[in-house]
């Protein structure tokens, strides 16, 4: 593999703009930066938010941080300074660290639909159900399977030969991108990319509608049409985050399955949507909806 390497790309059809469009890209990154850090020092610094509620919100911070860290790297210089060639051995390091972080907010969204379901539907128990080590080994958790099913994915790629035109799709490095360069059999990758999208992204998403089915359940059950509204109040932030993470996903999936009828920039703007943009509104949205 000695001097293999790979070439990034921005969005397509707008080269003459990447300046341009690297400003409102260095102030998305800021942005995501300055609001994740301020919610880890804002929960750390305040006792009465020692509570599982935070401890999830902190994990999704350190999370946002991640994945913003993952990609700014690569995606700045693409824009910035026109510097596109990047080495297999960084590519796949990114990629490891950008899927690793994805399928870790994954995880995270699900505790948080747990933390939810919980204090909604048993409030009295709340504080024995979720107590500090059992949120600590469910952050564990999420970290060990995320790292555990992504290790395989960058060494099995190393394996490849790399003999066709090597242009990515984005400004980083993602499995399905880099997969569809070589010119080897790739199907075992394949099938094991798939298997660790169904296991992770495809079960959670499943067990947080299930969740929020039995939120709902439970919501309607109360008398009070003061107390539904509270209960379902609680758990807006966590629905738009959910939102935020899932719908581009959907969208990409959606996209594949429609074949060449959609704009080529139109994967590009899904998988920004995907893995910029909840970092950057992740806290604006909690920090609004939180006193």
């Amino acid at each position: 593999h000695t001097g293999t390497f790979f070439f990034l790309a921005g969005l397509p059809g707008l080269e003459a703009v990447h300046k341009w469009l690297s400003i409102p890209l260095c102030a998305m990154y800021v942005a995501s930066l300055a609001g994740n850090s301020l919610i880890l020092w804002v929960v750390k610094s305040e006792p009465s938010l020692h509570q599982p509620t935070y401890y999830f919100l902190s994990m999704l911070a350190v999370t946002d941080l991640g994945l913003a860290a993952s990609t700014l790297p690569t995606t700045l210089p693409v824009y910035t300074l026109g510097l596109r060639q990047v080495s297999l051995d960084v590519c796949l390091a990114q990629l490891f660290f950008v899927h690793t972080f994805s399928i870790m907010e994954s995880s995270v969204l699900l505790t948080m639909a747990l933390d939810r379901f919980v204090a909604i539907s048993n409030p009295l128990h709340y504080g024995t159900i979720l107590t500090s080590p059992r949120v600590a080994s469910l952050g564990l958790a999420s970290v060990a399977r995320s790292i555990g099913l992504h290790i395989p994915a960058p060494v099995m790629l190393k394996g490849l030969p790399y003999c066709r035109k090597r242009l990515l799709s984005h400004p980083y490095c993602l499995h399905p991108d880099v997969m569809k360069l070589a010119c080897a059999d790739t199907h075992i990758n394949s099938a094991y990319g798939l298997f660790v999208a169904l296991s992770t992204l495809g079960l959670d998403s499943v067990l947080i509608v299930l969740a929020y089915a039995l939120i709902l359940q439970t919501v309607l059950s109360v008398a009070s049409k003061a107390e539904r509204l509270k209960a379902v109040n609680t758990c807006v932030p966590h629905v738009c985050a959910v939102l935020l993470f899932y719908t581009p996903v959907i969208g990409l999936s959606t996209l594949h399955r429609s074949g060449r009828r959609a704009s080529p920039s139109s994967p590009g703007l899904l998988s920004y949507l995907h893995f910029l943009i909840p970092p950057v509104l992740n806290p604006v949205v909690y920090t609004i909806k939180t006193k």
